[in-house]
């Protein structure tokens, strides 16, 4: 298993372009994503992918276009890669060294970019990896930090009630609360630096999301889903 070197980013691959930035999520149960895309000219698509630190992670691509590459920056970083594909080639395997949102930055480089690339992005992601707050125990057969229940509402009339919840903490207010809803299916509301700021969207779930802070409680809509999850939940304690 290799691990991550530092490398700079394409500069092909910043300055100019239109960025989009999309959430990839797994489904419950599986450690891997699968996606198919396309892009054209100077468009560039950003993949946040929430990895634990200690996990291994694989990212491969193909195309038909010999154009289109991806690079790989660690959480909180931009434009410094640890991985870039138009020297290395598009396939990547390493251990992650921090816990967070790496960025998978696709793109063309600039002798394709008068035409259309369709490609195929896969991530895995396998491993337990280790817990990103120092001291922070596991639960027990699970890869949480802690489980537990909080108030939430289906919406469309439904009263309160309570969905369990198991929350891997990344550290300084951030990380991932996944929530169990009264059918089975799982919701995971994603956190950074004190804030609710997003949730595991994908293609066919774009609901509306909009989050607010009372005193120690985050009350998140998703839609019509409503949670309350307290501040410990995420900062432990």
């Amino acid at each position: 298993m290799a691990g991550f070197l530092f490398i700079c980013t394409s500069g092909e691959a910043l300055q100019g372009q239109d960025i989009r930035t999309e959430r990839v999520s797994f489904r419950k149960g599986t450690s891997s994503a699968t996606i198919e895309g396309s892009i054209t000219g100077r468009e560039t698509v950003d993949y946040l992918l929430n990895v634990r630190s200690g996990q291994n992670m694989n990212v491969s691509m193909t195309s038909g276009n010999s154009g289109v590459y991806f690079n790989i920056m660690e959480p909180g970083e931009e434009y410094v890669a640890i991985y870039n594909a138009s020297i290395d080639g598009n396939q990547f395997e390493g251990t992650t060294a921090k816990s967070g949102d790496y960025r998978i930055r696709v793109y063309l480089m600039k002798g394709a970019q008068n035409g259309r690339a369709d490609y195929r992005l896969e991530m895995i992601v396998s491993g337990s990896g280790q817990s990103a707050t120092s001291g922070d125990a596991m639960v027990s057969g699970t890869d949480y930090n802690a489980t537990g229940m909080i108030p939430c509402s289906m919406g469309n009339g439904q009263p309160t009630g309570n969905c369990k919840y198991g929350v891997i903490r990344q550290g300084n207010g951030s990380g991932m609360v996944t929530i169990t809803k009264s059918d089975g299916r799982t919701r995971t509301i994603y956190f950074e630096n004190g804030k609710a700021t997003g949730y595991d969207e994908s293609q066919a779930d774009r609901a509306s999301f909009r989050a607010s802070k009372e005193y120690d409680l985050y009350i998140v809509h998703i839609g019509d889903e409503r949670y309350e999850i307290p501040e410990a939940v995420i900062n432990g304690g």
